[in-house]
C-alpha cells in the first residue's frame, strides 16, 4: 500500500511523519486535514459525475455539500467514504490512501472509522431497533451488554428509546431513520457521511435530528460531511461547498 513520505527533515517519531501510527496529516495538506482528495474523477454509464475535484476537510469540521440533482453530491460522498472507487484521482483518510486499499482493509476501515446515514434507513429487518443501533459496536468486538446500553442511550437522545424492542417493520419511516442515525453515531466514528439524512423527516423531527447530529459531531470531534439542500443544515455547518456538474462551484465559510 503506498504511503505518503514524511516532510523533509521530519524525524520518524514526530507527529508530522506518516510512518508514525498516530500521524493525522499528509505532506500536501495541513496537519488537521483528516480527509482529502485530489484530481477526483468518476463517471456513471459514461457520463461524468465528478470532474477533477480536489478538496480537503479539517478534523472536526462540519462540511455541508449542496447542489442540484446530478451535481455529484452523492457520488462525492460515496468516493470519499470508500463506497465507490474513483476512476482517477486520490482519496486520503489521514495518511491512508483509500484509492489504493484492497477490499478487506477498506471494509475494515469503513466499519471502524466511518459512519454512514443515507436518505433511507436500510435497517436489518430481523433485528430490533436497539440491536440495529448496536451493530457497529458488536462488529468491533464490544460486549453485548455494553453495546446494548450505548445503543439505548443514542436511541433515547433521538426520542425513539421507547421503540428499542420493536423491529423495523413496526416503525414508521421517521422512526426508522432515527434508528439509522443512532447506528451511525453509536461507535463515535472519526468521519460521518450523511447523504440527505433528514429527507424522510418533517418539521420538528428534522430540526431535532439535525441538532443531534451537529451536537454529537462537535462534542465527540467527529468530522461530518453533510450532503443536502436544507437551509437549516447549511446554517449549522462550519463551511459549505456547492457542486455543479461534478465541479466545485463555490465554497463558503460560516
Amino acid at each position: 500500500m503506498p504511503t505518503a513520505p514524511p516532510r523533509p527533515g521530519t524525524p520518524p517519531g514526530s507527529p508530522d511523519n506518516p510512518h508514525n501510527p498516530h500521524n493525522l496529516g499528509n505532506p500536501d495538506n495541513p496537519d488537521n486535514d483528516v480527509l482529502w482528495t485530489r484530481g477526483l474523477h468518476r463517471a456513471h454509464a459514461g457520463s461524468p459525475a465528478l470532474r477533477d475535484l480536489s478538496l480537503a476537510v479539517r478534523e472536526g469540521e462540519i462540511l455541508a455539500v449542496t447542489g442540484g440533482r446530478g451535481s455529484g453530491r452523492t457520488t462525492l460522498l460515496d468516493c470519499l467514504s470508500g463506497r465507490l472507487p474513483p476512476d482517477r484521482g486520490e482519496v486520503w483518510f489521514n495518511s491512508i490512501p483509500l484509492h489504493a486499499l484492497r477490499s478487506p482493509a477498506l471494509a475494515r476501515l469503513r466499519r471502524e472509522r466511518f459512519g454512514w446515514i443515507g436518505d433511507r434507513a436500510q435497517l436489518v429487518p430481523e433485528l430490533t431497533a436497539r440491536e440495529n443501533a448496536a451493530l457497529p459496536l458488536l462488529l468491533a468486538g464490544a460486549g453485548a451488554r455494553a453495546a446494548r446500553r450505548t445503543a439505548q442511550q443514542w436511541l433515547e437522545r433521538l426520542d425513539v428509546g421507547h421503540c428499542a424492542h420493536l423491529r423495523p417493520g413496526a416503525l414508521d419511516r421517521a422512526q426508522r431513520q432515527r434508528v439509522a442515525v443512532a447506528r451511525a453515531l453509536v461507535h463515535r466514528p472519526a468521519v460521518l457521511f450523511a447523504d440527505e439524512p433528514t429527507a424522510p423527516l418533517h418539521g420538528q423531527e428534522r430540526r431535532v435530528v439535525l441538532r443531534t447530529l451537529v451536537t454529537a459531531a462537535r462534542s465527540h470531534a467527529i468530522t461530518m460531511l453533510l450532503a443536502c439542500n436544507d437551509p437549516q443544515a447549511v446554517e449549522l455547518a462550519d463551511r459549505g461547498l456547492t457542486l455543479c456538474d461534478g465541479r466545485l462551484a463555490c465554497s463558503l465559510t460560516a
